[in-house]
């Protein structure tokens, strides 16, 4: 490593001394950290990363591989930090810890491969998902057909017992590739971000959102070309790959006027609104300013119908409502505090009956890169969300992030529950499209 790239690691890790000491030891984090619910090892614990980090400068350089692998064996939920009564900014210090370690020990050549060759470039991303979607059958087969979802035909880097959902025949950047469209009704116009889940595994949820908003008479600006919102790059500690996708994403966004940038994806909506201004790194104060507006005007799509649209709940139920829980997503209830809202689309519709699960903030076990890295105790964490769906007595479950939804679906799948999987964007589209269809009819002549 170059003398500026040390200087430039001391300095980084003098911030992070500086936030660690916010930390008092009291071991809040114990009760809610899903993961320590599993091993019971206070490494696995907030506290017990925090203790690790401040002593960063030994410990990384006696061994970085131990230290490296004891942050990634975090979901990044964000339940400490929720629930931490000292205010530690948790997550901010976990993706600067790993910033600073992969600056030190370098990424490893699969990661390279990944995050810089293909994700920060996303026309060779989208390229990569097609030929993988167009060739995918030969490797796997179908899992439950009831959850859509699929296993691998042999032994292959996926687990034989991971039931995954496949990707799409054709994503949502090929269906929708732009789209500019001037206020109706609403006198709003908002800014799309599909992600990468909705846009090449979930291209029928993006289609729901699209056409929610144009029946409410919502604007839309969609550019052609978005890339990852970053979270994969910086959640490995991969600041280049992460900086880099932030401004090619920030220069699309520039070209558009908007009031809201919308997305459907929990994980999302907290990356740009939370850990874009926090990681960016950037001289420029036009960009940094930019991102801040971008920041700013983030929001959940279920936020935005319920508080800027005005979507309320149903006064009535019909008689033959199916049962739905919902389940909350960690980065959307915690993060960022939204939890009513996607409630209020489940009960917008009037096909639908509501049921409370126990426990619906307790996190799925997904965690991006972990799930990965760490799938037992992935599936583990899991299993307890799946008793609780199951308790609910429902035959949905709803969500409002896509990999919580494939995190949900692997389970109920390998168990053959008999539950559907579902964004609460496509309930609430259920409902218009009943609606618009009552319309036609009563209009039509008779």
């Amino acid at each position: 490593m170059r003398m500026s790239g040390i200087t430039e690691l001391a300095k980084k890790i003098q911030e992070l001394d500086e936030q660690l000491a916010a930390c008092s030891r009291c071991g809040m984090c114990q009760a809610v950290c899903p993961l320590f619910s599993q091993t019971g090892q206070e490494a696995d614990v907030a506290r017990g990363k925090l203790a690790l980090l401040d002593g960063l400068k030994e410990a990384m350089f006696k061994d970085p591989n131990g230290v490296m692998d004891r942050l990634n064996r975090c979901l990044l939920c964000g339940s400490c930090e929720a629930g931490c009564s000292c205010e530690v900014n948790i997550l901010e210090i976990f993706f600067k810890a790993r910033v600073i370690l992969a600056g030190y020990k370098g990424l490893s050549l699969t990661q390279k491969i990944i995050l810089r060759q293909i994700l920060l470039r996303p026309a060779t991303f989208d390229k990569v998902i097609k030929t993988a979607a167009k060739y995918q059958s030969l490797f796997t087969r179908a899992a439950n057909e009831s959850q859509d979802t699929s296993c691998a035909r042999f032994f292959a880097p996926v687990p034989s017992t991971r039931h995954f959902k496949p990707l799409a025949g054709k994503p949502f950047h090929e269906l929708r590739p732009f789209i500019n469209t001037s206020p109706g009704k609403s006198d709003i116009k908002v800014a799309f971000f599909p992600g990468c889940l909705l846009d090449k595994v979930f291209p029928n949820i993006a289609d729901a959102v699209v056409k929610v908003l144009e029946y409410h008479g919502v604007g839309i600006f969609m550019p052609k070309g978005q890339g990852c919102c970053g979270i994969p790059a910086i959640s490995s500690g991969d600041i280049k790959t992460f900086n880099g996708l932030v401004d090619h994403n920030i220069k699309l966004f520039e070209k558009g006027e908007f009031d809201y940038l919308v997305t459907a994806c929990a994980t999302c909506t907290f990356t740009i609104k939370k850990v874009w201004p926090m990681m960016f790194e950037n001289s420029s104060r036009e960009v940094q300013k930019s991102l801040m507006v971008i920041a700013e005007k983030t929001i959940d799509i279920s936020n935005f119908l319920v508080s800027y649209v005005g979507v309320s709940h149903s006064e009535s139920i019909m008689g033959n409502a199916e049962t739905v829980t919902y389940h909350d997503p960690c980065h959307l209830k915690k993060s960022l505090g939204i939890y009513k809202e996607p409630r209020t689309l489940i009960r917008a519709n009037p096909s639908c009956s509501f049921s409370e699960m126990e426990a619906p903030d307790s996190c799925c076990g997904m965690g991006g890169s972990f799930n990965f890295k760490y799938y037992e105790m992935s599936s583990d964490i899991s299993e307890k969300k799946r008793d609780h769906i199951i308790a609910s007595k429902s035959t949905t479950v709803a969500t409002s992030c896509p990999a919580c939804m494939m995190q949900i679906a692997d389970i109920l799948s390998k168990h053959n529950d008999p539950v559907v999987v579902k964004h609460v964007i496509e309930l609430y589209y259920e409902s218009i499209k009943t609606f618009r269809g009552r319309e036609t009819n009563e209009s039509s002549p008779s």
